[in-house]
């Protein structure tokens, strides 16, 4: 981790010699932008998408929601990065033309927001190298390796599912407190006040990943 830039939880990444050398086979000319964006670390560059990766856009919020799912309970993620107000996953290539549709077809679908989806045919800007103070544009997981591991759309829809069901359950809990708590503040001396209880939780996803043999 380099330093801090946005928000304090959010550590901003630097991407390393081997990183560099990965996102630069994406080129035409990966030469040219390895020597080019070695001499410039602080600049953004544009991409083509659809060979070497795609990339899916969500809102911020959302985003981290996926991002802690991926981690947290999944099998992390590839390379991260925060641009503006949205988080730019890179993904494995075909995940810009599937993802939609898988997303289309789940009954928690429609609680993920429309992901910006950048697959053959697309150029994306990609966060500097190193952190810039006061850009808008840094990774989150930054590029290590020559290899990295990059999500297919099916993990991607999976940690999507999660963290909307997160995000639904967490809204259902606050609202039944904030309920509770009004009808105990409005409650005369010696009154009786009944219990509130959030809506049952969904039943849970199945992950889409072996799980560990008992040792």
């Amino acid at each position: 981790m380099s330093g801090w830039i946005g928000h304090p939880e959010e550590p901003a990444e630097r991407v390393t010699p081997d990183g560099l050398a990965w996102l630069a086979s994406a080129s035409r000319f990966p030469r040219s932008v390895v020597a080019l964006w070695s001499a410039a670390p602080s600049s953004v560059r544009a991409l083509p998408c659809g060979a070497l990766f795609d990339a899916v856009s969500l809102p911020a919020l959302f985003g981290r929601r996926v991002l802690d799912q991926l981690w947290t309970a999944g099998p992390g993620s590839g390379p991260a990065a925060r641009q503006g107000g949205r988080l730019t996953f890179l993904t494995a290539p075909g995940t810009a033309d599937r993802l939609p549709s898988l997303l289309d077809w789940e009954e928690w679908g429609d609680r993920v927001p429309p992901p910006l989806c950048h697959g053959l045919g697309d150029e994306i800007s990609l966060p500097p190298l190193v952190p810039a103070p006061g850009s808008r544009a840094h990774w989150v997981v930054a590029p290590r390796s020559r290899t990295p591991w990059l999500p297919g759309p099916g993990v991607l829809l999976w940690a999507c599912i999660r963290a909307a069901r997160a995000g639904a359950a967490g809204a259902a809990g606050t609202a039944g407190a904030a309920g509770a708590a009004g009808a105990s503040a409005g409650a005369g001396p010696g009154a009786r006040v009944p219990l509130s209880f959030p809506g049952r939780a969904p039943a849970p996803l199945l992950s889409p990943f072996p799980s560990p043999v008992p040792g």
